[in-house]
């Protein structure tokens, strides 16, 4: 008689090892320290959120026609909300005539149209995507924003743009369909799988094509010009920190790369860059651009205020994110470069395929937080008469019908810092869990 070995099925975990009590129990009430800071924070927290959620829910006023009135309803246990309603478009648009606030949030559903891609299943090409939305979308959302009489020059960048647009989302869908690039597609769609050379003929014959059809289309558009003096906002302030953004990760990453040279004189002039916009607060290089600049120009040059602020927030962001980068290129074994050279490799090859991508994955929670701060500090720019997200918030209060107002206008402008800058942690910390999968399993 054989006999066939069944081992017995797992019993369950304990009931004081698993679920919601066991957590409750292992976390926050594990000892007496422990339980008396639990309660402690509960009991913070509790009177925080009651007292803020008296004065902003069911204590406010949202019915008035001046502070005044919100004042003998309440006084000043509550919060007036009326004021913060008239002036949330202004919050947000800034000085943006009204009838043409639609070309805001078209210029940045289309940055976010742009970006769909990347987060889609069976796309290929997402570092080309990325680089696409980085060096085209500006071209795109410049006419958005600006409009008036276009050149020829800006035609074709604007055209550019569009271009652009419509090759990602040409690439993304021809990808997720065949699993061919929307260029390798065309090329053998009309010259067949092996003529290479005939290939790349149609692929750039239809590129210029798609340049040529969106040329056209553009060149019918016609939009009234906005004066920069009149952006103002949340609008502005996500102008400034995204040029900032966008422009300092790459500087950055030439800078540190330039740092870290053999060659003297890169190495010398880098370092005196990045230690020079180090060494003096944003709000002194923002001084300096907006009322020193001007004199080092020709006589009769005029340079536009904002271009000179966004100008000193890239500057100083991208000396700061070099000594970032530096710091990720520094924690790379020097084993990574040898088992580079014994490869073959460059020295152009090892940085882009070797050591960079460890360097920028070891540094994503630092550049995030450079980021982050980095779009808080752009509130500076109020202090040279822009009037950011921060400045119009101010503005309510100096109004004569809200005269005094601050505490509300500041308490929603703190809510939408904390939504954008928590999205970005966020997003920062699902990134760094993605691409550490592999070394943590």
């Amino acid at each position: 008689m054989t006999i066939v070995f069944q081992p017995k099925p797992s019993r369950p975990a304990p009931s004081n090892v698993v679920g919601p009590a066991a957590w409750l129990r292992q976390n926050l009430f594990k000892d007496i320290p422990n339980t008396l800071m639990t309660i402690l924070g509960l009991y913070i927290a509790v009177t925080v959120v009651g007292w803020v959620l008296n004065w902003a829910v069911f204590n406010a006023v949202w019915d008035a026609d001046n502070r005044r009135e919100c004042l003998d309803m309440v006084g000043r246990s509550g919060a007036c909300w009326p004021g913060v309603a008239k002036w949330l478009p202004n919050m947000i648009y800034g000085l943006y005539p009204k009838d043409q606030v639609w070309r805001i949030n078209l210029g940045f559903l289309a940055l976010i149209v742009w970006m769909i891609p990347l987060w889609m299943g069976g796309v290929k090409s997402k570092v080309a995507i990325g680089l696409s939305a980085v060096l085209l979308y500006p071209f795109l959302a410049s006419y958005f924003f600006l409009g008036g009489s276009k050149g020829v020059v800006w035609s074709a960048l604007i055209a550019l743009g569009l271009s652009g647009f419509v090759w990602v989302w040409a690439t993304a869908i021809c990808e997720r369909v065949t699993g061919l690039s929307v260029g390798e597609w065309i090329g053998r769609r009309f010259a067949g799988a092996t003529e290479d050379v005939k290939q790349k003929r149609v692929r750039q014959i239809a590129a210029l094509l798609l340049f040529l059809v969106c040329y056209g289309v553009v060149s019918q558009w016609s939009l009234p010009g906005v004066r920069t003096q009149l952006w103002g906002g949340l609008f502005l302030t996500l102008v400034i920190s995204g040029i900032g953004i966008t422009f300092s990760l790459p500087a950055g990453i030439l800078l540190a790369l330039g740092r870290r040279s053999n060659m003297p004189v890169i190495s010398l002039l880098s370092t005196l860059f990045i230690e020079l916009f180090r060494s003096v607060p944003l709000i002194t290089i923002l001084f300096m651009f907006n009322t020193m600049l001007p004199l080092f120009l020709p006589e009769g040059t005029s340079v536009n205020q904002l271009v000179r602020a966004i100008v000193a927030v890239c500057l100083f962001a991208a000396a700061y994110m070099a000594e970032v980068i530096r710091g990720g290129l520094q924690a790379i074994p020097k084993g990574q470069y040898e088992a580079a050279a014994s490869l073959g490799l460059g020295y152009w090859q090892t940085t882009t395929q070797v050591i960079m991508p460890q360097a920028l994955k070891i540094m994503i929670p630092t550049i995030v937080g450079n980021f982050i701060g980095l779009f808080k500090d752009t509130t500076l720019v109020s202090i040279i008469g822009l009037f950011d997200l921060m400045n119009m918030a101010r503005a309510v209060g100096e109004d004569s019908d809200w005269l005094g107002l601050f505490i509300e206008p500041f308490f929603v402008v703190s809510l939408i810092y904390f939504v954008f800058c928590f999205a970005m942690s966020s997003y920062s910390i699902g990134l760094e869990r993605k691409l550490s999968a592999g070394r943590d399993r």
